[in-house]
């Protein structure tokens, strides 16, 4: 992964702790520092959309899309809702041939993880115990439909949802949205490699199509959206949008 510069305003979670323009080992550990400094998940009657949560030991922005509130950074737990591990560490042949849920991180890098989450194959968003924290849920294809639309379509959400920064080739977009999608990448379901951070995002949704599933997809090239059907075993983002009331 080519060093990159992660400056980011108007989020919660900034990478770059010491503000130098590039992550390292000292923004890692001002990130340790910024867990306790957040609200725990715990029921609160004062916790409003754009308040700050933290789950499994991560702290997340979230922010206020419509009528929904969405996670403004990408899922990294490594644990489903009830505790257990999510596999991790797969070979590119496990990978490529597991039907049980799955977690990676971009080249097992630990600073990609701190900038873009964790890569989670359809099997993990489908498992009965949940990669979202109590009150939140992995949006259904027919939620990030609802999204789009309210910022005007497929053809003018993405601009609004991609950050300032990170996208190749000036591939920004505006992140008027405060959804903060960056170009994460995603891990190849056919023969386990990784590709393509800097140029594409990909988030799941749970909804199934067939023997795959929908996704959504931001690409450095262009201000769309575009709605996705992905094989199950892609690595892909995960966003949590806020259970209904």
């Amino acid at each position: 992964m080519p060093t990159t510069s992660f400056a980011q305003s108007n989020t919660l979670f900034n990478p770059d702790y010491n503000g130098d323009g590039f992550i390292g080992v000292d923004d890692i550990l001002g990130a340790l520092s910024f867990y306790d400094t957040v609200w725990d998940g715990s029921a609160s009657s004062s916790w409003s959309c754009g308040d700050a949560i933290t789950y499994n030991g991560v702290g997340y922005s979230t922010v206020q899309i419509g009528d929904q509130c969405w996670f403004a950074m990408n899922l990294r737990t490594t644990t489903y809702l009830n505790g257990d591990a999510i596999p991790q560490n797969l070979s590119d042949g496990d990978w490529s041939s597991t039907t049980s849920g799955a977690m990676a991180i971009y080249n097992n890098d630990l600073i990609a993880e701190m900038a873009f989450g964790v890569l989670y194959n359809w099997y993990a968003v489908d498992d009965a115990r949940g990669l979202c924290p109590s009150g939140w849920h992995v949006p259904t294809d027919e939620e990030w439909t609802l999204m789009t639309t309210f910022l005007g379509g497929e053809a003018a959400a993405g601009d609004q949802m991609k950050t300032t920064h990170s996208w190749s080739n000036g591939g920004n977009g505006t992140n008027s949205s405060g959804f903060a999608g960056l170009p994460g990448g995603g891990r190849d379901p056919w023969n386990g490699g990784f590709n393509n951070v800097g140029n594409d995002g990909y988030w799941w949704s749970s909804s199934p199509n067939g023997a795959d599933a929908w996704s959504r997809l931001l690409y450095y090239g262009g201000g769309s959206v575009y709605r996705y059907n992905g094989n199950s075993r892609f690595g892909f983002s995960v966003r949590c949008v806020r259970d209904a009331e």
